[in-house]
């Protein structure tokens, strides 16, 4: 036998047992971070189906996933910008000023009701993008300053409210919104998709690599010859972009375009992918876990309809402390890892 042999034999020491246990937690923590929401949902999802025996209903199955469709729409566009450390507060107004131009467009043909949001949205996305990324400005203000712009353009063009287009119930358009595939609601097939596209554009492309890369350390990143300030304003204007689709969508759902729609929704989608496991810090978080996120907010908020006796209020307060336990999870996991 060889002294290499012998060696192998040998049990393992204090060191490498040390190394093994500091890495067999770090995957712990890791997985946690990641999947830690899933596993809530299907949590949530099993008490709620045994509490409540509307709860897994075909009716109410469908209803949460159309109302999850549009913000989980939103959402995606969300976790591009928050994974480069960025935020967007304008999506919320930009999904209801999609939802109105769509309607008003509707009257031109599917086309242009599809279009008019989209190049709308998109344009006020990468004046976000190029103001935050070329003038290096905070993206808390910018953004904030969109959210104000894209609702005053709301009010203005629907005379502060008092017009509402309707959208012809015959046309393509409102059977996009309305119209089932398999017993599903199309708009939920087209986020699907949405998300399927968007996993395979940040694990798999370049564009998504150097979004992770300017999340993670933007000086780094520019040092590698990662273009920032490109990636920067892709995302932001890719998240105008989903706002606008996801506006449009629900106006052909809805077959009219609503202005008082969208208040909040901008916070609720920061909540739903940083509770899908996305680091506000930036540098970390994946797809599917806003899905995930959208879906874990949408059972409690229909938890406590299913209540009754509870305050449609208490769903913010929920979702608030909710949010606030994620974050805390997500600070204590990531100090964890740092230390192991």
């Amino acid at each position: 036998m060889t002294m290499t042999d012998v060696e192998a034999v040998q049990p393992a020491g204090p060191a490498q047992e040390e190394a093994l246990g500091a890495t067999r937690a770090e995957r712990l923590s890791a997985l946690a971070q990641q999947h830690g929401a899933l596993v809530t949902l299907v949590i949530a999802v099993i008490v709620a189906s045994l509490s409540f025996d509307t709860f897994l209903t075909g009716d109410n199955m469908e209803n949460m996933a159309l109302s999850s469709a549009f913000l989980a729409v939103v959402a995606l566009g969300m976790t591009f910008v928050i994974v480069t450390g960025g935020i967007d507060l304008s999506v919320g107004s930009l999904f209801a000023l999609g939802g109105v131009l769509a309607a008003w467009g509707s009257q031109y043909g599917t086309a242009v009701a599809l279009l008019l949001p989209l190049a709308v949205c998109g344009l006020i996305g990468l004046v976000n993008g190029l103001l935050i990324a070329r003038s290096r400005l905070a993206p808390f203000i910018v953004t904030l300053a969109a959210m104000l712009g894209a609702r005053g353009i709301l009010l203005a063009i629907t005379d502060e409210g008092a017009n509402t287009y309707l959208v012809d119930k015959s046309t393509f358009f409102a059977d996009l919104g309305q119209s089932k595939l398999l017993g599903v609601g199309v708009p939920v097939w087209i986020t699907l998709a949405l998300f399927a596209l968007g996993a395979l554009v940040l694990r798999r492309s370049r564009f998504g690599q150097y979004v992770y890369a300017v999340g993670g350390n933007e000086d780094a990143a520019a040092l590698m010859g990662a273009p920032v300030a490109r990636t920067k304003i892709g995302v932001y204007t890719l998240s105008g972009l989903c706002a606008g689709l996801a506006g449009a969508l629900n106006a052909a759902w809805l077959v009219s375009g609503v202005t008082i729609l969208g208040s909040g929704m901008e916070l609720e989608a920061i909540s739903a992918v940083v509770i899908g496991g996305t680091l506000l810090t930036g540098g970390f978080g994946f797809i599917s876990g806003s899905l995930v996120g959208v879906l874990l907010l949408k059972v409690i908020q229909n938890v406590i309809n299913q209540i009754g006796s509870l305050d449609s209020a208490y769903q913010q307060v929920v979702s608030g402390a909710f949010l606030a336990v994620v974050v805390i999870a997500q600070t204590w996991l990531g100090r964890r890892r740092r230390v192991l």
